[in-house]
C-alpha cells in the first residue's frame, strides 16, 4: 500500500510533462529537468498541459510507484512559477492531498469539480 509520511519531500514539476511517461521516462525528467535523484525518497508530481492529468512519481525503496488521477471534468489547481525559471517547487504532503482532493491551494476553496458525497 502507498503511504506518505508528514516528513516526506515532495517535487512538484511546474511545466506539463508528456503523460505517456511512466516510471523510466519520469525517473528520467525528475534527474535532468528537475535535477533530483529519484530514489532519494521524495514524491515528484507531474501534470499535462490541460491540467487534468497528474502522476505521482515515488521511490519506497523497493521500487518505484507511479499512481495517476484524472478528472472528467475540471483541472487541478496547479502552483504557477511567479518568480520565473523555476522547474519545480517543493510543496507539504498535506498540500499534496489538498491538491489531490480539489482545495485551490491560493484561496483554499474547493474547485468547482469537486463535489463531496
Amino acid at each position: 500500500m502507498l503511504t506518505f509520511n508528514g516528513n516526506l519531500r515532495v517535487y512538484v514539476a511546474l511545466r506539463p510533462c508528456d503523460m505517456r511517461k511512466s516510471f523510466n521516462g519520469l525517473a528520467e525528467v525528475a534527474r535532468s529537468a528537475l535535477g533530483i535523484d529519484p530514489s532519494g525518497g521524495a514524491a515528484f508530481l507531474f501534470t499535462n498541459r490541460r491540467r487534468n492529468l497528474i502522476k505521482i512519481l515515488y521511490f519506497d525503496g523497493t521500487g518505484y510507484w507511479v499512481v495517476a488521477k484524472r478528472l472528467e471534468k475540471g483541472t487541478f489547481s496547479w502552483p504557477a512559477d511567479i518568480e520565473g525559471g523555476r522547474e519545480k517547487i517543493v510543496i507539504k504532503p498535506t498540500a499534496l492531498a489538498m491538491l489531490t482532493d480539489g482545495i485551490d491551494l491560493r484561496d483554499g476553496l474547493r474547485r468547482p469539480w469537486y463535489e463531496h458525497h
